[in-house]
């Protein structure tokens, strides 16, 4: 199975103490954080895709373009939906939105890489080398 053009994924959470942008250190305000806005659009991308993927394969996040518009307080569920639209080789290219019980929070672009896992951690471990 291969990644195609209109593959879609979804990820949710509810907003609690450890996902505000306080907890984050990214602001001083409970609400949900820019930063765990990011990881839950990302979430719904590598999910959508990992099935679609060969044996010994991942996706790795290269990119990540998007705006927060909305403020949620803590107690209200959450969620990202993932689209792939673009796919060049081992590129991907996916829209990514995110919403709570209101309606929409966030939207933009991700884009993510099919690795081979051992390659990959092999090449990070050689930071470590010097």
């Amino acid at each position: 199975m291969s990644v195609t053009v209109g593959l879609k994924g979804r990820a949710e959470a509810v907003v609690n103490d450890s996902n505000t942008a306080q907890a984050a250190c990214s602001g001083a305000l409970p609400v949900f954080g820019t930063p765990f806005m990011c990881a839950l659009m990302e979430e719904a991308s590598w999910k959508s895709i990992a099935s679609c993927l060969e044996e010994g394969q991942s996706t790795v996040g290269t990119r990540l373009n998007v705006s927060h518009d909305s403020a949620t307080p803590v107690g209200m569920k959450v969620w990202a939906e993932s689209e792939v639209i673009e796919v060049d080789g081992k590129r991907l290219v996916l829209k990514v939105s995110a919403y709570d019980e209101k309606g929409l929070i966030g939207q933009g672009t991700h884009e993510r890489f099919i690795v081979t896992n051992q390659r990959f951690l092999t090449k990070c471990a050689g930071k470590l080398e010097g």
